[in-house]
Parts: structure tokens; C-alpha cells; sequence
């Protein structure tokens, strides 16, 4: 069971490694003679295609219990994506190649179900942000890489290889390695394992029957190795409501008693809304330290490592805070630290007040609060809709929620894209959408 979680996690980091454009993205597109909201339609097409694999992934995952072959089959799509990048002939092969690399990120959604499946709701909020720490690493790790990647000015073949195209062919050679560690270290919890598991444990948390040890006569064979005994039961529902049994866990399926609950859709617009606004600021971030700062490849490498080295330590300090206090609460406090790094970024980042040291350090202080305030709300919302939805259907209903965030991260990097030089506007509607999300948050009853 480590092994297969120390797997997803590596698939989930690697997944994330795609930010290792981010630095170099905006003066490639230039360097192709595209517009400036190419730069916003080659961060969206991305996500747009992960929207729509999502969902069918995770109900693939759903209907046959398996994430091996979900997963190799989607890393073919980052390979190729990722080899279009490299490529780099025109700016529309470029937004092609997003769109094929971002079908590979709808794995997702089975790695979630895998996830939420296979762990106990108690322990959910400390497994998903450990998981989700690593899955940030990816902002720390592939934008650092620039560093080196930077200095690649050499042919290979008939393919140009220099500081643009280069983190094309490193993710590439990134995700074949992933595609043999998928296929030589990652195996699928057998059909006689899960029945085994269900003749052994039934009830929330997985207690075994007639106490909380393990099964009469597995004692010599277990020991003290937690590895043996079921996380949780496979016939525990955590939704509002219950299913029957059936061999189809889509048999008593309703996409209204399970999505048009209040604290879904709050929790679904918890998902949108914080995406929106972070992936709207990233893409407003590289065109605003170049006009007021001159950053170039190095420093925005720099800075996207330093932001990954916060986003982490949050993710860690949330696992730990996870376990003294309820989802809500730390949900709540994120919301409080976004709606502060909001009002920020209209006040200071919106028209820079000073010279260049007070404008630095108003910048350094707008991004800080926009990054710390991510992890608090991101493990919270996560773990929270794993608990108010289906267990069985858990594969789709992750993709609903990836989706959801996919289509913030569409429209996100499209509206900042289009605002550069009217950033009132663009901080001003986004202040209003967590102003939104924040009362609804409190009226909700999204207590688990």
C-alpha cells in the first residue's frame, strides 16, 4: 500500500513539473511573434483539456478499481505534449501542445479516488496534504531547473534546443522515466485482495469485526505492520446518503443528490474561485516583474523557487494544524489570509507607490499572502468533498472537482491576460468572488 501511494505522489509531482514553463512561456510566445493573450490561451489550453479527461478518467477508475493502466495511458500525452513543446515551430503548435499535455493531467481524478478509497476520513486531511505538499514541490523543483536550462544553446537534429525549447525535452525525458517507474514499481490492489478486505472490516474507519485488531489468525502473519489491516471498509459511504450494493457503483448513481447539495457547491466554488484567483495572479505576476522590475529568465526562476519553498512549508504546517482542528476551520482561515492578499494586491500592487525598493517590497509581500493562504484552503476543500460525496463513485466525483478547477484555471490566466493594464478591474472582480465565497462559506453547513 506505500509503495502504491509513494507512486501516486511521484506521478502527482511530476504532473505539477509542467510549471517549469512558467518562467521561460511569455518571452517564447514573443520570440514566435504571438500576441499577449497568447500568453493566456497557451496557460488555459492546458486545463482545458484536463477538464474534459477528468471526469472520464475518474470514471474509469470508478468502474474498474484500477489506476495502473489509467495513468500510462495518460503519460503518453505528456510525452507527446511535451515533445510538441520542444519542437516550437510556430505559436500554434505551441498552444496545440498544451492542449495534449494537459489530457494527461485528467490521471488525477483516479489518483484522488485511489487515495480517498484507501484511506480512513479521520486520517483523510493529513494524507491529502502530504500528497498535495508533494504535488507543489513540482512549482519549486521545475521552475528552479530553469537555472540550467537556461544555459542549453546546442542543435539535435534538424530541433533547435536553448532556453525556450529546453523545458519541452526535459519534461519529456521526465515523463518516459515516470512511464517505467509506473510500469516496473506501481501494481493494483488485486480482486482477491478486495474481497478479502470485505469480509474482514465493515464500518467507518475499517474495525475489523468483533474489535479494532487484526482478524483472528492473521495475528502472526501481521505483527505490529500496519501494512495488513484495511485503512477503511469498502462498504463505507460518506455521502449524505446510502447506496445500495451492486457490482456498479453508478447503479444508484444522482448527479443532483450528489452534486446540488449547499456544501458541495460551496465547496465546489471554494475549488473555482481560489484557482481563478491563483492562476489569474500568476499569469498578471511575469508581465508585471518585467515592466517594473526587468526580471528575466534567472529571476523569475528564482522567485517562482522561493514561492515553491513557502507553498510547501504551508502544505506541511496544514498537515500538522489538520489534526488539532476541523476541516472547516482551516478553511476558514485560509479564506481570512486570501481576502487580506487580495485587498494587498488592489492597494499597493495595482498602481506600485514608491521607488523600486518599496515597490519590490510591496510586490514580495502581495505574492507572500496570495501563496501562504493556497495550502489552508486547497487540503481543506479536498478533504472535505471526500467526505460529503459518494466513496464509491469517489473517482468521478473527483473529476467533477478537478474540472471545476480546470475551468478556473481557463478562465483565469484569460481575464488577468486580457487586464494587464487594467488591474483594478481584474483584482476588483476577483475581490468581490472571495468576498462571495467567504459569506457563503460561513451560511454553509459543510461540517463533516
Amino acid at each position: 500500500m506505500q509503495l502504491r501511494k509513494l507512486t501516486c505522489t511521484v506521478s502527482s509531482l511530476l504532473s505539477v513539473m509542467s510549471a517549469v514553463i512558467l518562467p521561460t512561456i511569455w518571452r517564447y510566445l514573443q520570440t514566435l511573434g504571438a500576441a499577449p493573450y497568447f500568453l493566456g490561451l497557451g496557460l488555459s489550453a492546458f486545463s482545458l483539456s484536463g477538464l474534459l479527461s477528468g471526469p472520464l478518467f475518474g470514471h474509469w477508475s470508478d468502474r474498474t478499481r484500477t489506476t495502473k493502466n489509467i495513468i500510462l495511458f495518460a503519460n503518453l500525452f505528456e510525452i507527446v505534449g511535451n515533445f510538441m513543446y520542444f519542437m516550437g515551430y510556430s505559436k500554434w503548435l505551441l498552444l496545440s501542445s498544451r492542449l495534449v499535455a494537459g489530457i494527461g493531467t485528467g490521471a488525477g481524478s483516479s489518483i484522488f479516488g485511489f487515495l480517498t478509497r484507501s484511506t480512513a476520513p479521520e486520517d483523510r486531511s493529513t494524507v491529502f496534504a502530504a500528497v498535495m505538499a508533494c504535488r507543489q514541490a513540482g512549482l519549486l523543483i521545475g521552475p528552479a531547473f530553469n537555472i540550467f536550462l537556461r544555459l542549453c544553446d546546442f542543435h539535435l537534429g534538424p530541433f533547435v534546443v536553448n532556453k525556450y525549447t529546453a523545458p519541452g525535452l526535459f519534461m519529456c525525458l521526465l515523463w518516459i522515466l515516470l512511464q517505467l517507474a509506473v510500469v516496473f514499481m506501481y501494481w493494483d490492489i488485486p480482486p482477491l485482495e478486495r474481497g478479502e478486505v470485505g469480509q474482514s472490516s465493515t464500518g467507518r474507519g475499517g474495525e475489523v469485526e468483533g474489535g479494532s485488531g487484526p482478524v483472528e489468525g492473521d495475528k502472526d502473519e501481521e505483527g505490529d505492520d500496519d501494512e495488513g489491516k484495511p485503512l477503511m471498509g469498502p462498504h463505507e459511504l460518506l455521502g449524505s446518503y446510502e447506496a445500495e450494493e451492486s457490482s456498479s457503483p453508478f447503479k444508484n448513481f444522482s448527479i443532483r443528490r450528489e452534486f446540488l447539495r449547499e456544501e458541495v457547491v460551496v465547496l465546489l466554488a471554494a475549488q473555482f474561485i481560489t484557482l481563478f484567483n491563483q492562476t489569474a495572479l500568476e499569469t498578471m505576476v511575469t508581465p508585471l516583474t518585467q515592466k517594473y522590475f526587468n526580471f528575466g529568465e534567472l529571476e523569475n526562476s528564482v522567485m517562482y523557487c522561493i514561492c515553491g519553498v513557502e507553498v510547501i512549508t504551508g502544505f506541511l504546517f496544514v498537515r500538522w494544524l489538520s489534526r488539532r482542528f476541523a476541516e472547516r476551520v482551516v478553511l476558514a482561515v485560509g479564506l481570512i489570509i486570501c481576502n487580506v492578499s487580495c485587498v494587498w494586491c488592489i492597494i499597493f500592487l495595482a498602481k506600485p507607490l514608491g521607488g523600486f525598493p518599496w515597490q519590490l517590497t510591496e510586490f514580495i509581500i502581495g505574492v507572500f499572502l496570495q501563496v501562504l493562504g493556497l495550502p489552508f484552503v486547497a487540503v481543506a476543500q479536498v478533504s472535505l468533498f471526500s467526505k460529503v460525496t459518494s466513496e464509491k463513485t469517489q473517482g468521478f466525483c473527483q473529476g467533477v472537482r478537478r474540472s471545476v478547477g480546470g475551468l478556473a484555471t481557463i478562465l483565469g490566466p484569460l481575464w488577468a491576460g486580457g487586464l494587464t493594464e487594467n488591474m483594478y478591474i481584474m483584482l476588483g472582480v476577483m475581490m468581490a468572488l472571495l468576498a462571495l465565497l467567504t459569506v457563503s462559506e460561513e451560511k454553509s453547513k459543510c461540517q463533516v
